[in-house]
């Protein structure tokens, strides 16, 4: 499938979604949107892509809105509509049953941290910075960026981002709790995919269940939580890659998962 503002690559079980305006720093315009809506589609309809890699182009990953258009392309009605989207894209990503990854290849602010907090796992190149400078603006982080960014990092660091609006380093980032590691810029493709390919090795619908089972313990109370933690594991245990992984540790081999 061709995007007009992503790059989009399939290879061994891996979808890499690659951020695709360097000329405006990677900034989400209205075409952008409309690649996303129809990424959405096309991840949950591809079988083939077991893991997602979101990376952007040049040394940027994504700044966020295009504020350039905001006098132009984003009266009341436009901006509400856009927002509504962005946010039930973000929404979609999270509940992607397939493990997601943002590569952080460079700055990420405003819309693009929401983005890459809508992800499971987040790799950071070294000289990556963060922010949600959003309040420069007179905005707030409103696509999910406030309610994740909560429960990520926690109440008072989340705090500290969203009011202040400072950018902070990709190390402060990892201190924070906002990524999980930071490599050196040239190392962070090749620890990504390497990621990706572990991820990719694991079973398909072990995978989506515990997504949906972790979401939980933070959305729901705790006995709602158990519950869908036992549903999970009973769907599971009836599965033919659960068969499979206990044939493979018996015959001390690696398994080999189909997701069924």
């Amino acid at each position: 499938m061709t995007f007009k503002t992503l790059g989009y690559e399939l290879a061994d079980g891996i979808a890499t979604v690659i951020i695709n305006r360097p000329e405006k720093n990677n900034a989400i315009s209205m075409e952008m949107r409309a690649d996303f809506r129809a990424l959405a589609d096309e991840l949950y309809g591809d079988e083939a892509a077991r893991v997602v890699v979101f990376t952007g182009t040049g040394k940027t990953f994504c700044v966020g809105a295009d504020v350039a258009t905001f006098e132009t392309d984003w009266n009341t009605p436009v901006f509400r509509a856009n927002t509504r989207l962005l946010t039930n894209f973000f929404n979609d990503l999270e509940a992607l049953e397939k493990p997601l990854i943002a590569a952080i290849n460079g700055t990420c602010v405003g819309g693009g941290l929401e983005l890459a907090l809508a992800c499971d796992l987040r790799i950071a190149a070294r000289s990556a910075r963060f922010g949600l400078p959003e309040n420069n603006l007179g905005l707030i982080p409103g696509i999910g960026g406030c309610s994740r960014l909560v429960k990520l990092v926690g109440f008072g660091r989340a705090k500290e981002l969203v009011l202040t609006g400072e950018i902070i380093s990709a190390e402060d980032a990892h201190r924070y709790g906002l990524v999980g590691r930071v490599v050196e810029d040239d190392a962070l493709m090749t620890e990504a995919r390497g990621l990706a390919e572990r991820l990719g090795a694991k079973a398909p619908q072990a995978l989506g269940i515990a997504k949906r089972v972790l979401q939980s313990c933070v959305s729901a109370d705790l006995q709602t939580a158990r519950t869908i933690e036992s549903f999970g594991q009973s769907i599971l245990i009836k599965t033919t890659d659960h068969r499979e992984g206990v044939k493979a540790f018996r015959e001390k081999r690696r398994p080999t998962f189909e997701g069924r």
